[in-house]
């Protein structure tokens, strides 16, 4: 149901962009995977939401492949997982995170196969997609359990890419999200969901995070077009929010869903899903970078970026994809956020 563009085809696309990209009215946008919350920039582009700007939007359908295109400056804007911050601070890439978007409100989910436990699953092969929000949960659930990482056979799959292996039981667990939770629990009698990101505890840390990142020579060259485009991305979001069966059925056709798969993840109050996520409006990711006063939801402290990034850190090392302490607040750029906050950009969106 989710459509796997090739990286030939991602790569096709980017090149057929190239030309415009050197134009101050073309920017080069990402989605890591096709996902309802990435796509705010798409609803943006569709109703002229940035004037002046346009707006060639590539889906990658592959998170190390769109991180590795915005680092070398084929794209200037990328949608994806807070949880690669780290990576990038360590990899002294040319790239930042400029604004966290949601938090997963229990979409995240680690699936166990028919018949088996958490004693079983030492030497078994468990799949997640390596350095993403995949990767982190089953790390930390394995830990919870007593697992160590190097006593599973890691396979890297994203979700939709794991349904395959967990129908024919080639997979112990699997980390998945909608709309392939349900198709594998629905097919598969006995497989269960043992963990998601619903839980209290796990919100409050924000290190299941999705966030909007840039390369840093797009900012410093075209500021006011990486402003553009952040607000831009609001803008899209305070339509959906005001427009949300119209946009979910945009965002449908766009990502070639089906509709009532949408509202699954995003839901129809144009605020959140409890068991999809929690769309943050421009004043509470506002919040989290510091640049705007009080805290976040859920718990979440003013300024809480780093700190969120600062613990993703902790968990990559224990999990063997690091090994040492970064900087957190270098991976990190609130200063447009604060533009917008000081320019007077508000938004302040609750449930209908």
């Amino acid at each position: 149901m989710r459509p796997v563009l090739k990286l030939a085809a991602a790569a096709a696309m980017l090149l057929g962009g190239a030309a415009g990209s050197a134009s101050a009215e073309t920017v080069n946008v990402g989605i890591c995977v096709s996902w309802p919350g990435y796509a705010m920039l798409e609803v943006a582009r569709q109703k002229d939401l940035i004037p002046g700007h346009d707006l060639n939007i590539t889906i990658f359908e592959d998170p190390l492949g769109g991180h590795a295109a915005l680092a070398a400056g084929q794209i200037d804007v990328y949608g994806c997982t807070a949880d690669y911050t780290p990576l990038t601070v360590d990899r002294g890439t040319d790239v930042v995170n400029v604004a966290f978007l949601n938090p997963s409100y229990g979409v995240d989910h680690v699936i166990l196969s028919p018949g088996i436990e958490t004693a079983d699953l030492p030497g078994k092969k468990v799949a997640a997609p390596q350095a993403y929000i995949g990767h982190l949960l089953m790390g930390i659930w394995l830990d919870s359990v007593g697992i160590a990482p190097d006593q599973v056979e890691w396979v890297n799959l994203n979700a939709d890419e794991a349904v395959g292996p967990m129908m024919s039981d080639d997979l112990a667990a699997a980390y998945m999200y909608e709309p392939w939770i349900s198709k594998v629990l629905e097919a598969k009698p006995g497989a269960k969901s043992i963990v998601n990101t619903g839980d209290p505890d796990v919100l409050k840390t924000g290190i299941f995070m999705d966030a909007l990142y840039m390369n840093k020579k797009f900012i410093a060259e075209k500021r006011d077009v990486a402003l553009d485009v952040l607000k831009a991305r609001w803008e899209g979001l305070g339509y959906w929010s005001a427009n949300t069966e119209e946009t979910n059925k945009l965002l449908a056709a766009y990502l070639q869903w089906p509709e009532e798969d949408i509202g699954y993840v995003i839901g129809t109050n144009g605020k959140s899903f409890e068991g999809g996520i929690y769309m943050f409006d421009f004043d509470e990711s506002a919040r989290l970078c510091g640049v705007l006063d009080g805290d976040g939801p859920f718990g979440m402290a003013n300024g809480s970026m780093a700190d969120s990034i600062a613990l993703t850190n902790d968990w990559w090392v224990k999990l063997g994809l690091m090994d040492k302490k970064v900087d957190a607040a270098a991976g990190i750029d609130c200063s447009l956020m604060g533009d917008l906050v000081e320019a007077g950009y508000r938004q302040s969106l609750t449930a209908h």
